[in-house]
């Protein structure tokens, strides 16, 4: 099992200054760590608290990050589908693969957020539409990184040459991770085009929903004859931790036995979702010492 740690709140007690190096020193501490995967999420207001506060663009963050770093893995949590047109993100998730020497997640989902897409002038069409439009922007993706050059047609875009160079480092494409809780379309666009699917546990869904989520994409793998198991699961949990446990986090021990049972479910990563303790070296160091080195020994079942 893995544990990545997904960066929400970029307000922080240098200020905007220091943001930039603070952010780039997180980058480092999560790697040195022994963290997998460095995720942000894909937003141009904050919801994370007032809309006002500090966000960073997603994907300049994660190039941001890749300079600063060598090892650990960079996704968004995820893009939302209206937010670029796809040809062009999968041109800048493809930039970032190359530059990050194979490092890139190709995170994506329907967009949710309209406050953000009113207040900068996005159109936010309805849910079906959304839906629509994310099937073609994977079919997009799948082309470009194959390739073909053909002209794709579809009901919401149109590429005469969909010309992807250079192509991505990872063969045969970066991961392409879906992030969404439905039990009806979003379990049925991983199952026929995602490599990964992220379950958004925060606030907590409930462990029974979480199960129940998990057998529904079983149900679907199976219906169009793909292995289940080919599909990383990761799901993102509101996890902080301290050496006593205090009022809102949990211990190291708790920390691992959490982590045991979602293994158990067949969860591969679990994302942690800190708020504040991104700049508490107590949160990495117990991280690196106590809880990673035992969470990558817990085998996931089904694996």
């Amino acid at each position: 099992m893995q544990i990545g740690l997904q960066v929400t709140n970029f307000t922080w007690p240098a200020g905007q200054t220091h943001l930039g190096d603070n952010f780039g020193l997180l980058a480092q501490r999560a790697e040195r760590a022994g963290l997998s995967s460095l995720w942000v999420m894909d937003h141009f207001f904050q919801n994370v608290g007032p809309a006002e506060k500090e966000m960073l663009e997603g994907w300049s963050a994660l190039a941001f990050a890749a300079a600063c770093t060598n090892r650990i893995k960079l996704g968004t949590l995820v893009t939302g589908v209206t937010y670029r047109h796809p040809a062009i993100l999968v041109k800048t998730a493809t930039t970032l693969d190359v530059l990050s020497h194979g490092r890139t997640y190709f995170g994506i989902g329907t967009a949710w957020h309209e406050q953000e897409h009113r207040g900068l002038g996005v159109p936010f069409p309805s849910m079906t539409e959304r839906f629509e439009r994310l099937e073609e922007a994977l079919q997009i993706a799948l082309q470009m990184w194959a390739g073909d050059e053909t002209p794709y047609r579809g009901k919401y875009y149109q590429l005469d040459r969909p010309l992807n160079s250079p192509q991505a480092v990872q063969k045969p494409h970066p991961p392409i991770l879906i992030g969404g809780t439905g039990e009806r379309k979003t379990p049925q666009l991983v199952a026929r085009y995602a490599d990964a699917w992220n379950i958004p546990n925060v606030p907590m869904l409930g462990d029974e929903q979480v199960k129940r989520k998990l057998a529904t994409m079983q149900e679907y793998c199976q219906a169009i004859g793909r292995p289940y198991e080919e599909i990383e699961k990761s799901i993102l949990e509101t996890m902080h931790v301290s050496r006593d446990g205090r009022p809102g986090t949990v211990t190291p021990a708790e920390a691992i036995e959490r982590c045991a049972f979602l293994a158990s479910l067949g969860i591969d990563q679990v994302i942690l979702c800190m708020f504040s303790e991104y700049y508490d070296l107590e949160t990495f160091d117990l991280l690196a010492n106590e809880v990673i080195p035992v969470v990558e020994k817990i085998e996931v079942a089904g694996r």
